[in-house]
This record gives structure tokens, C-alpha cells and sequence, in this order.
């Protein structure tokens, strides 16, 4: 029986030199996006390109209007250096929180123009929530004098099992009614232009690598501690999402002196289920035994904290089982990922007192890792810077 033969086709000479081409200009604005280079020859350098492959990347993106020469730049042509022209355009970064909306317009080179902020507490239906988001954009558009035709792409992080490929919030136990939500469709059929959807978490370690505490840091592991526990995770340079994007769902763990239970989803972890904001207010509340604590009783897990550190015994119990269980979660993960560096986010996470605690349990695990500590630079802005520099590629992508 013959078979019919597979006709495969390969571009051709002149597709091929265009595609690299536009390979070569994304690669040349990352780098402009990372790093300031006073010549052209430091940015061939760091970009890998040869004179020739760089100098046609240049001429291309200069022809677009996406780049520009400083004036700090010398005569001689290859001294001369080059940066993003801010004014090509504006982009947008949305994050959607269980409590509240904020949305952030940047130029081409990430500075913030304004930001717009809602509740989504009593309008968390994703209708909703897009209908907020172009409210919102109206608004910020309004404030800045910008024209909506400058918007080149928007990028959103929701929170809860995020397919980026896909643009579908998966599920998440933090807004209402939000299963297999085809998020980034719903975004580009409202504002009519390019968009990119990543996990929150995820979306601040981008935030954090890029303007934050992990510049230039191709191994660390952002982790988000509020109500619930997740982290972001940078290894070899890149964002980890595994094979159904759970990668990072580290809430979940088991170590000692959590539950055994099974993961389920949609409910809190074992490791949150401790350490996360609630299970906190409730290690508190037992070591009171529930009484003669009075308007103690209504303390936030920092609020506990910063009571362990004024000097309240009861206070410093928790402090201390907490911290010793984040100990064995971080130690742990950095034992798995060969990873130095943790950058704690999120309600809980920037409380000094948890992470001096904690570095203080990790110092006794000398071999054959020492995991470093460091509070988020960013704050609360984590996701929104990264949601703004997702933003710029999904814009760069689409503009060469």
C-alpha cells in the first residue's frame, strides 16, 4: 500500500531574514529594557549578536520609531548610545485581587503615567471585572491626555491556576464565579488591543526581576504570603509555570508541624493552613486559650508580630512556630531548586519580624545551602511593575 507523501514547507530565503530580523530587535529591546548601555558595543555584547545581525536590528528598529539615540552619546557611530523611545506608545498593567482592581498606565519605558483602583468585593463576576477594567482605563486615559489609539497591549495577573498560553484563569477560590474564564479573549474583545494574562504571584516575581530586589538574578523565588501562600519561581533566568501551571503552589506543602491532609483544591493548603494570614490569628487565638486577650482578640497576623517584638511571650510563641515552619518550607524548596535567594511578599511576608525570625532558623542549616531572606522591594506595586513589563514584550512582540 503507498503512502502519500508529507509536503513539507520551509520559509524562504527572504521570510527567514525577516524572521530573524525581528528575532534579533525583540532581543535588542529586552536588553535596552535591562540594562543602560553607554555604546553599541557593550549592548552587542550582552545581546549576542554579531556586528552585522545588530547593526540590521538597530537600523529596523530605528526605522520604527521604537528606539532612540541619547545625546550622551559620542560621534562615532558605534559609541553612540541607544534607549526605548518612551512616546512610541502606552501600555497597560492590570491586577485583579479578591478585594480590590488596580490598573496602571506606563510609556515604553515602564515609568507609571497615573493608576485606578476599585473594589471588586461586590462586583467579582468577570463581567464585571472587565467592565471595571475599560471604566478604569477611560479614567486613566481621561487623567493623562493619552490617546486610546497609543494603547499597544495590556498584561493582567489574577489570581488562583492561570493558563498563560492559553489566557484562561483556570480556577481560584478568590473571586466568586471564576472557572475556565477565557480571560485574555474577554480583555481583547473590551479594549481592542493585544493582551497577556499571568498568575498574581508569578506576575510579581516578573515585577521583582525587573525593578525590584531580584535585578538581574537568574535563580530566586518571590513567595507571597497573605491569606493564602504561592510563590513565583525564577530558575536558569526563567519563569517556572509547570506541565498545569501549579508550579509554585507551595501552600500545599507538607513539613513539620502542619496537617497532613490531602491538597484540595479551592481550600486552603496544609502549609497555609498555619501560616498563611488566618491560620496565624488562629495559632494566636489558642495560645490565649480564648480568653482575657479582649480587643486582642481582633489582631492581624502582623499585628501579632509586631506584639512578638515589643516583647508579648504569647506573641513570640507564634512568631517562632511560624517562623520555624516557613524555615522548613524554604529550606526545603531551596534544597530542590539549588536556590540562595527569597524574596518574601504579601501582607504577611513583609513583616520584618517573620523574616528576621526565620533567618534565624535558617542559619542553623548550614549544608549544603544557606537561603537568604530579603523582604520585596516592590510592596504591594510587585504585581503591577510586573504586569506593566509583561506588557512591554506582549507590545515589542507585536510591534517589529
Amino acid at each position: 500500500m503507498s503512502k502519500t507523501p508529507i509536503a513539507i514547507s520551509f520559509p524562504r530565503p527572504a521570510q527567514q531574514r525577516h524572521l530573524l530580523k525581528r528575532m534579533d530587535a525583540c532581543e535588542v529591546l529586552r536588553q535596552l529594557r535591562e540594562h543602560d548601555f553607554d555604546s553599541r558595543d557593550v549592548l552587542e555584547r550582552h545581546a549576542g549578536l554579531s556586528s552585522s545581525r545588530l547593526a540590521a536590528a538597530v537600523s529596523f528598529l530605528e526605522k520604527k520609531g521604537l528606539i532612540e539615540r541619547t545625546s550622551k552619546g559620542k560621534s562615532n557611530r558605534r559609541n553612540t548610545a541607544l534607549r526605548i523611545n518612551a512616546g512610541y506608545g502606552h501600555v497597560l498593567g492590570v491586577d485583579i485581587g479578591g478585594s480590590n482592581l488596580r490598573i496602571a498606565l506606563a510609556d515604553m519605558n515602564g515609568n507609571v503615567l497615573g493608576k485606578w483602583s476599585a473594589s471588586t468585593k461586590k462586583t467579582s463576576s468577570p463581567d464585571m471585572v472587565i467592565g471595571q477594567i475599560r471604566k478604569g482605563v477611560k479614567n486613566l486615559l481621561e487623567r493623562a491626555s493619552v490617546s486610546r489609539r497609543s494603547l499597544l497591549a495590556v498584561a493582567v495577573g489574577a489570581p488562583g491556576i492561570t493558563d498563560g498560553d492559553a489566557g484562561v484563569v483556570v480556577t481560584t477560590s478568590n473571586l466568586k464565579g471564576w472557572k475556565d474564564v477565557p480571560l485574555r479573549r474577554l480583555l481583547e474583545s473590551a479594549l481592542r488591543i493585544p493582551a497577556a494574562v499571568e498568575n498574581d504571584v508569578r506576575m510579581a516575581a516578573i515585577g521583582e526581576n525587573w525593578k525590584g530586589a531580584a535585578q538581574g538574578v537568574g535563580n530566586f523565588v518571590f513567595l507571597a504570603i497573605g491569606t493564602g501562600i504561592a510563590a513565583g519561581v525564577f530558575a536558569n533566568g526563567r519563569l517556572i509555570h509547570g506541565t498545569d501551571w501549579t508550579a509554585g503552589e507551595v501552600g500545599y506543602m507538607h513539613v513539620p508541624g502542619v496537617p497532613e491532609t490531602a491538597a484540595r483544591q479551592g481550600a486552603p493548603g496544609s502549609l497555609e493552613s498555619v501560616i498563611g494570614g488566618q491560620g496565624i490569628r488562629k495559632q494566636w487565638l489558642r495560645s490565649c486559650n480564648g480568653s482575657g486577650v479582649g480587643s486582642a482578640r481582633n489582631l492581624t497576623a502582623t499585628e501579632i508580630f509586631e506584639r512578638a517584638s515589643a516583647g508579648d511571650s504569647v506573641a513570640r510563641g507564634v512568631l517562632n512556630r511560624s517562623a520555624k515552619i516557613l524555615a522548613y518550607a524554604v529550606y526545603n524548596i531551596s534544597l530542590v531548586l539549588n536556590c540562595g535567594l527569597f524574596i518574601l511578599g504579601g501582607g504577611v511576608g513583609m513583616s520584618t519580624p517573620l523574616r528576621d525570625a526565620t533567618q534565624r532558623f535558617l542559619e542553623k542549616y548550614n549544608e549544603p545551602v544557606q537561603p537568604k531572606l530579603i523582604v520585596s522591594r516592590l510592596g504591594q506595586d510587585a504585581q503591577l511593575v510586573g504586569a506593566i513589563r509583561l506588557a512591554l514584550s506582549k507590545a515589542d512582540q507585536q510591534s517589529v
